[in-house]
C-alpha cells in the first residue's frame, strides 16, 4: 500500500472514531444513530476507502458495551455492505445512484446488528431490525447530500490512489 493511500486510510479511521465518540451512546443501542456511518458513502468514489472505514468500525467497537459482539457483527455487516457496494460499481452507474444503492443495502443488512443486539441483549429481533434500520437509513440518506459537497471541494476519487 502507498504511504498517501495508508494515510488517507489513517485519517478516515480516526474521523470516523472520533465523530463515533461524539454520539456514543447513540451508536451502540437499538435506536442508533452513528452518524460517522455516512463515511460509508467513501466507497462510491474509491473501493480503497473500504480499509480506513473498517478500520474506524473496528477501534469504535472495542469501545462497545457489546464487546466481542460488536467486533464480530458490527464489522462483519460494515465488510459485508461495503462489498456489495464495491461490487455493484460494476453494474450501477453515477456517484448518486450508488450513494441510493449504499443506503439501501446498508439499512437491509443491518438485520445483522439486529441479531447481535438479540443475541446480546434479547431485545426482540424484528422490532430491533426496524429500530436500528431507520436510524442507519437516515444517517446514510442525510449523508448523501454531505458527502457530496464534501467531494466537490475535496475530491474523494483523486485523494486515495
Amino acid at each position: 500500500m502507498k504511504t498517501k493511500s495508508l494515510a488517507v486510510s489513517a485519517i478516515i479511521a480516526a474521523l470516523y472514531v472520533a465523530v463515533s465518540m461524539l454520539i456514543a451512546p447513540f451508536g451502540f443501542t437499538n435506536v442508533q444513530f452513528r452518524i460517522s456511518e455516512m463515511f460509508n458513502h467513501l466507497v462510491v468514489f474509491n473501493k480503497k476507502y473500504m480499509i480506513g472505514i473498517v478500520l474506524g468500525v473496528v477501534v469504535t467497537n472495542l469501545f462497545s458495551p457489546l464487546g466481542t459482539y460488536d467486533l464480530v457483527f458490527g464489522v462483519g455487516q460494515s465488510i459485508l455492505a461495503l462489498s456489495i457496494t464495491i461490487f455493484s460499481a460494476r453494474f450501477i452507474k453515477g456517484q448518486l445512484s450508488r450513494m441510493i444503492f449504499n443506503t439501501i443495502v446498508f439499512t437491509i443488512t443491518m438485520f445483522i446488528i439486529a441479531i447481535e443486539l438479540n443475541l446480546a441483549l434479547n431485545l426482540p429481533f424484528l422490532f430491533t431490525w426496524l429500530t436500528v434500520a431507520v436510524g442507519e437509513f437516515v444517517v446514510m440518506a442525510v449523508g448523501i447530500p454531505v458527502i457530496s459537497a464534501l467531494n466537490k471541494r475535496i475530491h474523494f476519487g483523486r485523494l486515495i490512489d
